[in-house]
């Protein structure tokens, strides 16, 4: 029996079904009290590596992704943002907008939550099967720039256009110089249609011509992101300022919202 016992931990390792070794025993034993058949027996052992190996790849997915805190939904404070259509954000949460690869665009000052509802979409996007990517706006043109000196820039742009949701954050507080807006262009024009982009920024679509060189660029930038997205307007308080608010160190915002699915655009 002893013999027969690491005769199946040894074709289990081989195979690399790691849950199954863990659990057929026990598993084994439950079947016997319960009368299970052995087809049920086989699919609780099938489930549960089938779970194991789902962990590991939403947790690798996440790695991946490069979030820089994590968030989800349901930890976000819909109360304190009176403003903003919690249906909308969680009709967003289907993910439908990445099978028909959309993009989002979380508008809004700061601190009032745009990028942890970027990073809760991203995260259901990875729960989903979707791969995702992280980055900010300075760090972009940073890793860019960097690439373009080494001679890699061909490359780091591919790398940025296979995810399937790609977030960029707090596009704005920043202007770009004439090369950076050039290579967002690009970026921007080689996932049109291929794949969702999940931005952030605290400029409304008025003010892009401060973030690019002209506005000449700013519209031809808008004018791909736009075609098939949905805009989210934030506009309430700040996060961070609450408890100062509270105590009466800062005047209250009042919170008026205009939200709802952005018209197409020309492509």
């Amino acid at each position: 029996m002893v013999l027969q016992h690491e005769r199946i931990l040894l074709l289990l390792e081989r195979l690399k079904l790691k849950r199954v070794a863990e659990l057929y025993e026990n598993l084994a034993e439950e079947a016997s009290k319960k009368d299970w058949t052995y087809v049920d027996y086989l699919e609780q052992l099938l489930e549960a590596e089938s779970a194991l190996r789902q962990e590991r790849a939403v947790a690798l997915k996440i790695r991946v992704a490069h979030f820089p805190y994590h968030k989800t939904l349901d930890q976000f404070d819909f109360a304190f943002q009176p403003g903003l259509d919690k249906k909308q954000v969680r009709k967003l949460s289907a993910m439908k907008f990445v099978a028909e690869r959309e993009n989002v665009l979380f508008l809004g000052p700061p601190g009032v939550g745009k990028t942890h509802l970027a990073i809760a979409l991203g995260l259901e996007a990875i729960h989903a099967g979707y791969s995702v990517y992280f980055i900010t706006a300075q760090d972009l043109m940073k890793a860019l720039t960097k690439a373009q000196s080494k001679g890699q820039l061909e490359m780091r742009m591919r790398s940025l256009i296979k995810p399937q949701v790609l977030i960029l954050d707090e596009l704005g507080y920043l202007p770009l110089e004439p090369w950076e807006a050039a290579q967002f262009f690009q970026l921007v024009s080689a996932r049109y249609e291929k794949g969702s982009t999940l931005l952030t920024s605290n400029k409304s679509y008025g003010e892009w011509g401060e973030i690019f060189p002209d506005q000449v660029m700013a519209a031809a930038v808008l004018d791909r992101l736009l075609h098939h997205s949905t805009t989210v307007n934030i506009k309430g308080d700040s996060y961070r300022l609450k408890g100062k608010r509270k105590a009466g160190l800062i005047a209250p915002v009042q919170v008026t919202t205009n939200q709802g699915k952005q018209p197409s655009a020309v492509g």
